[in-house]
């Protein structure tokens, strides 16, 4: 069932709405309050697609199946509709990140309130996956990012996702004004999910992490329909662990590696090149042996840009 949680009017008669699709059980109990609850969130920024197959896929596997729904699945394809609309990261019009304003205030400005909304109803969710896409400059592998605040809860169900990689981080890189940040703040544990390319749509990772979602929903008792194996992810918690490689020059990056490959200490992963001159102005090589679980997509890079990251050799075979 469709459900506006937040709307707001705008000029020239349009009303921005956002919506969910709340998926039930088909005999349910008398209060929804005895089922467990599931939330699916993605387009926080309007140029991160990855997440939509994903709502795509969820929605699709429990029509086709309805009778293994055993809870609720509450799915929020677009937190940010207009900025989908008009492919933009941030609100368009107010150059916002809505990632950075929550949780918001019903008694604030427009987009404080849409957040405040956003967050009073998730809520109480038994879980949430908030999921990214990468940038349009970077590829990433399906990775789920914890900060070290909330390890503990939310390390478990991380595992049972069916992600590659684990990344917990220092509290020192917490932003306690994004989405994850203020629900896992007020016990609705939340998983932050980075995975492909920005303004594209890998059917692969959205199928692996779909693969995930089900068998978390299993673990909770929301379906009891078959789910497929997961796999079991690298975990890394020092910081020490991940090389960043960035452009020493400016020019134009042509990658020879793609991200999740294994490298050995020398092995190239790219060239920057300068079309004007026709000439090789420096080779990408990796510093250390290891698993290349970022690299740039984005061909124009700037002196200091990021090429790569990779995950050292004795982390990523744990």
């Amino acid at each position: 069932m469709l459900h506006t949680i937040a709307q707001s009017n705008m000029p020239v008669d349009e009303v921005l709405r956002i919506r969910k699709n709340r998926i039930m059980p088909t005999h349910c109990p008398a209060h929804d309050a005895d089922l467990k609850r599931i939330s699916i969130v993605t387009g926080i920024h309007g140029d991160e697609l990855e997440g939509q197959y994903v709502c795509y896929e969820v929605s699709r596997r429990i029509k086709e199946h309805p009778e293994y729904l055993k809870g609720i699945v509450d799915i929020y394809p677009a937190l940010n509709p207009f900025g989908i609309d008009s492919v933009t990261r941030g609100i368009p019009a107010f150059d916002l990140d809505m990632n950075r304003i929550f949780p918001g205030s019903s008694d604030g400005d427009m987009n404080e309130y849409l957040a405040s909304e956003i967050i009073r109803d998730i809520k109480g969710s038994d879980l949430c996956l908030d999921i990214h896409a990468s940038n349009i400059y970077l590829t990433e592998i399906p990775q789920i990012r914890i900060n070290e605040l909330h390890e503990e809860t939310l390390l478990p169900w991380a595992m049972l996702s069916n992600v590659d990689f684990i990344w917990v981080h220092g509290t020192s890189t917490v932003l306690e004004s994004t989405l994850a940040f203020s629900l896992n703040s007020r016990n609705t544990p939340t998983l932050v999910v980075e995975m492909g390319v920005g303004m594209r749509i890998t059917e692969e990772y959205g199928i692996q992490l779909t693969d995930g979602i089900f068998r978390l929903m299993k673990e909770m008792g929301i379906w009891n329909g078959p789910v497929n194996e997961v796999r079991t992810p690298v975990v890394s918690r020092n910081p020490d662990d991940v090389a960043f490689l960035n452009a020493p020059v400016s020019g134009i990056f042509i990658k020879t590696r793609s991200h999740g490959s294994m490298l050995k200490t020398g092995d190239e992963i790219g060239r920057i090149v300068d079309p004007l001159r026709g000439e090789l102005i420096s080779t990408i090589t990796a510093p250390v042996d290891g698993w290349l679980f970022t690299v740039r997509e984005y061909p124009v890079v700037d002196e200091g840009s990021l090429l790569a990251r990779i995950l050292r050799a004795s982390q990523a075979s744990d």
